[in-house]
């Protein structure tokens, strides 16, 4: 795994697998406050992680204020040599 460190916070890549597709998110921030993973829409797209009208939406609260997000079973995240399979993420507008 590969840390950076960017306004004095750590950042790593993770990549997330859904339904046989794979993208790369190049800085995810390691947030260990964080109660779930979240990840952008921008990022996710590609692999067609889309809202779905049967999505529940939820309401996250953080320092920086709050975002709306739907949950998403993924295949895989993995971060390094590191894979969780079957892991379900948060996306949002971020």
């Amino acid at each position: 795994m590969q840390l950076t460190r960017q306004y004095d916070l750590p950042f790593t890549a993770v990549s997330v697998a859904y339904r046989g597709s794979i993208t790369e998110v190049p800085q995810v921030l390691i947030d260990t406050g964080s109660a779930s993973t979240v990840v952008s829409a921008d990022w996710v797209d590609s692999i067609g992680i889309v809202p779905l009208p049967e999505d529940r939406l939820s309401t996250i609260r953080g320092v920086g204020g709050s975002e709306v997000v739907f949950r998403r079973p993924v295949d895989y995240l993995q971060v390094g040599e590191k894979r969780l399979t079957h892991f379900e993420i948060e996306v949002g507008g971020m």
